[in-house]
């Protein structure tokens, strides 16, 4: 992961005014990202206050500074959801500078057994919605027990959503299993397992993902995949490009290597369920079979 700068702690100042504010009626939920936000307002059904804070899919999630305004909301929320896996490493020193009594922090790779050093792009795991859906309804219920039914009835209903979505991740597996395809950045390698395609060129994906210069070997392994066709597709992460991943793009069109752009931001206008739906559609049409 490319290291993300400090999260900016000043004007903390006005925290004990910020939880004092927290209303006992309104349960508030801040999410780190914004897929998790969304998850999170589709189960409360508007009866709590949901902020996402990486949420703008034009910005570079990688150079994310943290304002003062963030750890305003972190002092007011009653539950936060984080990604982890050093994905969001600022988060802790602001959670730490903004301690909430009875405050619940979800961790989405700890929900998932994932550790810093693994994938950190957890919301491509198809395991990761239904951690989190079961794991937030219990918690909003246990805050909130007099809406525990509803909670309950939303989680179930945003599972019933999904599961077409990974009935289709089931199907493209059987029909795509052992298909060999690279990426500039591992950001859809989640995915890409469970569809049972072989990712190539893990080192170079690595290096660019912690910002570190692709050795040169990887970087010629790489072009030779691409104009050898020895590789289905190409994945690249449109939120964050760079002369390096043009210049693969470009390679991988000249060669006739289809292109599918992923991003680490939920689009606007998208639910969860609806972004999962058309990264799979890019996948499948790029094989020939969408």
């Amino acid at each position: 992961m490319r290291l993300f700068r400090r999260g900016v702690l000043a004007g903390l100042g006005g925290l004990a005014l910020a939880r004092k504010a927290r209303a006992a009626s309104v349960l508030r939920i801040v999410a780190a990202e914004n897929m998790y936000g969304d998850i999170a307002g589709q189960i409360s059904g508007g009866l709590a206050r949901v902020t996402s804070i990486l949420k703008n899919p034009n910005e570079d999630p990688h150079m994310f500074s943290a304002s003062p305004s963030v750890a305003r909301e972190l002092a007011a929320a009653d539950v936060v959801i984080v990604n982890g896996a050093d994905y969001d490493p600022w988060m802790g020193p602001l959670l730490a500078a903004s301690e909430a009594p009875g405050r619940v922090v979800i961790n989405i790779a700890t929900l998932l057994g994932r550790k810093p050093g693994d994938n950190p792009h957890l919301w491509y795991d198809p395991a990761a919605a239904p951690a989190l859906i079961a794991r937030l309804v219990a918690v909003l219920a246990a805050k909130d027990a007099a809406n525990a039914a509803v909670y309950q009835r939303n989680g179930a209903r945003l599972l019933d959503a999904l599961a077409p979505v990974y009935a289709r991740v089931a199907a493209m597996r059987a029909k795509y299993a052992g298909t060999p395809v690279t990426a500039t950045e591992p950001v859809f390698g989640l995915m890409a397992r469970a569809l049972g395609l072989v990712m190539r060129n893990r080192r170079f994906q690595l290096a660019v993902m912690n910002g570190t210069e692709p050795a040169p070997s990887d970087m010629g392994a790489f072009e030779d995949d691409l104009r050898r066709r020895r590789v289905r597709v190409l994945f690249y992460n449109a939120q964050v490009t760079d002369d390096l991943t043009a210049s693969l793009r470009a390679l991988a069109r000249r060669s006739g290597v289809p292109v599918v752009g992923v991003s680490e931001t939920e689009p606007a206008g998208m639910d969860y369920q609806q972004w999962m739906s058309s990264g799979l559609n890019g996948v499948d049409k790029a094989l020939g079979g969408g």
